[in-house]
């Protein structure tokens, strides 16, 4: 899970600038780095590419939903096996292996175990997080910027609700 997690957030809105940019090309361009980030997913093929945008894209868009119909195209063109192991017991694995077939076996892992729709987006700033609440309720990516690169979403959110309804008060 943690592996498609990393793939999405290679479109980020970054707080100072809130201008998105792409970090897929310099990773894939980079092997090192791709297997470092992605170590069950194949280097990015020739001919993959566009395809690749278009599935990160269309995984961000089925974030939170328990069985997106947008991804059984995916997979009509993508097809994945379940294989036995141990740990998990089942892994699926894709029937023609490369970056896209190798992401979409993550998925459907992520989906076979329950763990898909607790992968969302911050509505804020659009970055992918797991939610580990016991309710799967978390919105934004963080209430706090812990981390110099973090985002406060949640605090700025409420600090934004808040203002609103003291202007309609006093209006």
């Amino acid at each position: 899970m943690e592996q498609v997690r990393t793939f999405l957030n290679t479109w980020r809105l970054p707080n100072d600038t809130r201008t998105p940019e792409d970090l897929l090309p310099g990773l894939a361009g980079a092997e090192a780095s791709w297997r470092a980030a992605l170590p069950d997913v194949a280097p990015v093929g020739a001919g993959e590419w566009e395809e690749l945008l278009r599935l990160r894209a269309d995984l961000r868009d089925a974030l939170g939903e328990h069985a997106p119909d947008g991804l059984r195209g995916w997979l009509a063109r993508h097809p994945v096996v379940a294989a036995l192991g141990d740990d998990p017991p089942v892994r699926h694995r894709p029937q023609h292996p490369g970056a896209v077939g190798d992401l979409l076996a993550l998925v459907v892992d992520a989906m076979a175990y329950g763990r898909w729709p607790r992968l969302k987006a911050c509505p804020d700033c659009r970055h992918v997080f797991y939610d580990h609440s016991r309710n799967r309720s978390r919105t934004w990516c963080g209430m706090y910027a812990e981390r110099p690169e973090g985002r406060a979403c949640g605090s700025i959110a409420k600090v934004r609700t808040y203002r609103k309804r003291k202007r309609e008060q006093a209006a």
